[in-house]
């Protein structure tokens, strides 16, 4: 298995550690439970340096990405990230990411550790307009500082106004006395905070001075466990759970990141322009038990009559509500909030019923 600059920490504190896209990756800690309220009262760390990142740069970056990509990157200023995803030729997806531009000729992508040379081989053979490619995957390590008090742990390292880094923006620093580090208002847990880029090299150093900063605070280390709890209750999706190869952008409820304005020629946006405007047959939608129960990926949900109509992709119980939620896919017309479905558990009907994200407020 890959490691991280921080794997050894993780055994060190004990972790429980498993295979994830390759990567010997810490599962939990201390308890799911109590990772997951640590980060949404007070402030958590995740190791994400298994996420993938690619430079785009030179006078064509904007076009190849313009040609690659769902949103429109057109929009971005300098200091601006985006939400995104890279469609395929069938209508499906080949992954969703991150778009950070920092200037007009250098914008950066980060992408799922489980797609990092299936994405890394797709923008290579899209590169029509000959943009220069750079695969810094192996060069690049990633923490997320999330919660509540985030910004004051990370403001006690940093000169940088932390303040003034609105969401889904970011700027470059010295952090701990480490140069040169990417400081991006983002995160994938729906509690605030921050994820920060830096050489491998420096990992160490930043992840002793952010414990040591965040301690007054309760700081702790979080695994994937929670990490994936936290992105659930938000309704956030997850490649290959909620959206793949063969989910369109527009059933996973992304219409808002699938812009179709002058310009933009990515792979099937003829088909996705159709579905806009035909409609879907089935959409992503929040799920929560009325009956006692536990939604898990791959359950059916069916009707009043016991009809097939839908397929649970992720499924837990909230730690927030302590009720069973899940995301899932539905045939449009039992997608709207409050239609009334069954979860099938091990062949008996549970009653639940269709909700809005998030499913923490």
């Amino acid at each position: 298995m890959k490691t991280t600059p921080f794997t050894q920490i993780h055994i060190a504190l004990g972790a429980k550690m498993h295979e994830f896209a390759g990567y010997n990756m810490p599962i939990e800690y201390s308890g799911i439970l109590n990772e997951h309220d640590t980060v949404c009262q007070k402030v958590g760390v995740f190791d994400v340096s298994h996420m993938g990142e690619f430079w785009v740069e030179g006078p064509k970056a904007l076009d190849f990405i313009q040609n690659l990509c769902s949103n429109d990157a057109s929009v971005l200023t300098d200091g601006q990230a985006q939400y995104s995803c890279l469609p395929n030729d069938h209508g499906g997806i080949v992954d969703d990411l991150l778009v950070y531009r920092v200037n007009a000729k250098r914008y950066l992508l980060v992408v799922n550790a489980s797609n990092i040379d299936k994405d890394w081989k797709w923008c290579q053979e899209h590169n029509a307009v000959g943009a220069k490619l750079v695969n810094a995957s192996d060069k690049t390590a990633q923490l997320a500082i999330q919660g509540p008090l985030a910004q004051a742990t990370l403001q006690k390292l940093t000169d940088v106004d932390l303040s003034q880094i609105a969401y889904y923006h970011f700027a470059y620093g010295t952090m701990a006395g480490v140069e040169n580090v990417l400081i991006s208002n983002t995160g994938y847990t729906g509690a605030g905070g921050f994820e920060i880029y830096f050489a491998p090299a420096d990992g160490a150093k930043l992840w002793q001075a952010i414990f040591e900063a965040g301690a007054e605070f309760g700081i702790l280390p979080i695994g994937l466990g929670a990490r994936d709890t936290l992105r659930l209750e938000m309704g956030f999706c997850l490649y290959g759970n909620d959206i793949d190869d063969t989910t369109s952008p527009l059933e996973a409820g992304l219409g808002w990141i699938t812009k179709f304005t002058e310009g933009k020629n990515f792979p099937s946006r003829s088909i996705l322009e159709k579905q806009k405007a035909e409609g879907v047959k089935k959409k992503l939608v929040g799920i929560e038990m009325i009956d006692k129960g536990i939604p898990r990926h791959d359950f059916d949900l069916v009707d009043a009559k016991g009809f097939v109509i839908g397929r649970v992709t992720s499924g837990t119980i909230s730690p927030t509500t302590r009720i069973g939620i899940a995301m899932a896919y539905v045939d449009t017309p039992f997608a709207q909030p409050g239609t009334e479905v069954f979860v099938d558990i091990r062949n008996r009907h549970l009653k639940a019923k269709v909700v809005k994200f998030p499913f923490r407020k």
